[in-house]
């Protein structure tokens, strides 16, 4: 299945419950009456069924969850560019660009509270829509997050998680994951990836346009070519954080000895495809993308990869999903999950914010809550596993508190 075919018939069904000014502008809304939806860093511009926090009672606006473990959740933002590469899309470009997220762990509860997004972002995605005049930009930029701008880091070091998001989504829709994860006791570093989103902003209020969106949506050379020029992106990053010069307090923090990668759709591709290209990435998982190279699969040696996919196309025997070349191709611990009742968009903030609205996406029956429990929870497993040494109990099979997860067993 094509990029744009997902997104599209993700998009029908959410136009109709106004959820979709939270989508990617590329998607498809035809069938739907209602509109769619060198380098330098500057200086911060257990088997039960996993249980989630329920929203404030007061929430007149809508809210990310409240992340589930025991730090508090600090949120720099941090612009990098490589000027030692051309930018793919645009080479005119002055270097390669790029926005970054770092949630981490605090030493306090303390501070503003983090934005979500901009408002001119926000108002870009509706634009791109066409809900500019029926969904207010600032509820969208609004959001509530349960992370502290700028918060003073706590102390010790702890593993590195790069996530990358979905082709033409902002990094906004991986917030609730990033801040899961920080409050576990990771650092994050969420990426935006220069002109391949719709609605990202970059210092001195400028829209880079998602140039990337046509060739990536209609041609698979250069949609592999995107998978490696965002593990390129995703591999700077990592050399940049490694600099204190740069990357500050944050970068004392880390553990470059346990650093994983993830990524929703496309930037799941990219998570194993930085795998692939840099050995200092020991772990890697992919949310429901395909992976889009010619070898999918290749190059991860016996480092561990999960792969967690929607039922409808990333079960075995399911069209167009080259998850059984990759299952056969790595060689270390491997998972392949599938989550019954679940979207192409489960694996993102999209559903549960829909769901704080009062307006779930009627073609996907896993509700927004259950689908960041889902998310969090095997994620946070795996990556407990594979980058601290603990436990991971929910990872070695079916249990009966989680029968929405399925796990895959196709021959290699």
């Amino acid at each position: 299945m094509t990029i744009s075919s997902r997104r599209s018939a993700v998009t029908v069904a959410l136009a109709l419950a106004l959820s979709v000014p939270l989508l990617p502008a590329a998607a498809t809304a035809a069938a739907s009456p209602s509109p769619s939806l060198g380098a330098h860093v500057s200086a911060p511009t257990s088997d039960a069924a996993v249980q989630s926090p329920s929203p404030s009672p007061d929430a007149a606006v809508p809210e990310l969850p409240v992340p589930g473990g025991a730090h508090p959740v600090g949120r720099r933002t941090l612009h990098l560019v490589d000027r030692s590469r051309q930018d793919l899309w645009v080479p005119k470009a002055r270097g390669r660009e790029l926005m970054v997220s770092l949630s981490y762990p605090a030493r306090a509860a303390r501070g503003a509270a983090a934005p979500y997004m901009t408002v001119e972002e926000a108002r870009l995605l509706l634009a791109a829509r066409g809900l500019g005049d029926l969904v207010r930009a600032e509820t969208v930029a609004g959001i509530r997050t349960h992370a502290y701008r700028s918060a003073a880091p706590a102390p010790g070091r702890y593993p590195l998680v790069l996530l990358s998001p979905g082709f033409s989504m902002p990094r906004t829709t991986l917030t609730s994951l990033a801040d899961e994860l920080a409050s576990r006791g990771y650092v994050v570093a969420t990426v935006d990836h220069a002109y391949e989103s719709v609605a990202t902003e970059y210092p001195g209020h400028r829209i880079l346009p998602c140039a990337a969106c046509e060739p990536v949506d209609n041609d698979p050379v250069a949609r592999a070519a995107a998978v490696r020029n965002r593990a390129a992106d995703l591999s700077f990053v990592l050399d940049e954080l490694a600099d204190p010069h740069r990357a500050g307090a944050v970068s004392r923090m880390i553990d470059f000895r346990r650093v994983g990668a993830a990524g929703h759709s496309i930037g799941g591709a990219s998570a194993a495809a930085t795998m692939a290209a840099d050995d200092r990435v020991r772990a890697g998982v992919n949310l429901d993308g395909d992976f889009y190279l010619p070898e999918p699969g290749a190059g991860l040696g016996r480092r561990p990869f999960l792969m967690m996919g929607t039922a409808d196309t990333h079960a075995p025997g399911s069209p167009g999903t080259d998850w059984p070349a990759a299952w056969s191709r790595l060689d270390g611990w491997k998972r392949w999950l599938t989550v019954t009742g679940s979207g192409h968009y489960t694996f993102t903030d999209l559903p549960y914010v829909a769901e704080q609205l009062g307006l779930p996406d009627p073609s996907v029956p896993l509700s927004g809550t259950r689908s960041r429990q889902i998310t969090s929870a095997y994620v946070a497993a795996f990556f407990d596993l594979h980058l601290r040494g603990v436990s991971a109990p929910l990872l070695d099979g079916p249990t009966a508190a989680n029968p929405e997860v399925v796990f895959r067993h196709p021959a290699a």
